[in-house]
């Protein structure tokens, strides 16, 4: 792979560390290449401090626009040419920084939705693992509805007690403790039909295994980091933000 020197991947990261930690480790393993020189340019900005997005949307917490804000500024001057935000939830509040980074951002919800338009046998009802702020928010029931993709949410019981203990789990450092909650969240979807699950959240793919769940997992962060390598390679825009 020749990697154009105009281009630089900016990761707005920290929500959390350890999600934006696995990011990069898939966006080194999706890009093709033989040697170091091969990879691509990345700034990462990783900042934990970011207020809690769920919070916010629930409106238990402060706004973390102004740190979006600010870290994408970083990015920026650090010369990044494009922005990755490998946060589910944080797309809630892309539309309020996309027309003041004065850079693109790569969608990653709008990425997963085109990529279950690609799968074989075509995906008609798609099951969602996400926080309750990416619930609220509607922002995978947007996309999907634009590609005719039925989405189908746990119930509350199993949004709190199963998918959210699940998050924190993994967020605290307990992947073992996460796995079995977020499995049985997960198989409750494939009880109702779906035929691909939604990782909708960074944090699950690291405390849920894909082998353990009956249908294709789909995981949101590889799916981005796929988008920014096809950008790269191809000059492609589609998926942008801003």
């Amino acid at each position: 792979m020749t990697t154009p020197t105009s281009e630089i991947i900016g990761i707005l990261g920290g929500m959390g560390p350890a999600a934006t930690a696995d990011f990069y480790a898939k966006l080194v393993s999706m890009t093709p290449g033989r040697s170091d020189q091969d990879h691509l340019r990345t700034v990462i900005w990783s900042d934990p401090t970011i207020p809690d997005r769920t919070d916010a949307l629930l409106g238990d917490g402060p706004d973390p626009t102004p740190w979006l804000l600010d870290g994408s500024r970083v990015l920026r001057e650090a010369g990044a040419t494009v922005i990755a935000i490998p946060c589910n939830t944080a797309h809630a509040f892309v539309p309020r920084i996309a027309d003041h980074v004065g850079l693109p951002i790569v969608h990653m919800i709008g990425e997963v939705a085109r990529h279950l338009t690609t799968v074989t046998p075509r995906i008609r009802t798609a099951g969602l693992l996400a926080t309750t702020g990416t619930l609220r928010a509607g922002l995978y029931q947007e996309w999907l509805d634009r590609f005719g993709i039925r989405l189908v949410l746990p119930d509350t019981g199993s949004q709190d007690r199963e998918v959210m203990a699940g998050i924190r789990a993994v967020k605290a450092g307990d992947r073992d403790g996460a796995a079995a909650t977020l499995e049985r969240a997960a198989r409750r979807l494939v009880e109702q039909g779906v035929q691909a699950v939604i990782a909708g959240c960074t944090e699950i793919p690291l405390g849920l295994p894909a082998d353990t769940v009956d249908v294709p997992l789909v995981d949101p962060a590889l799916v981005l980091a796929q988008a920014l390598v096809r950008r790269v390679r191809n000059g492609a825009t589609a998926g942008e933000a801003a």
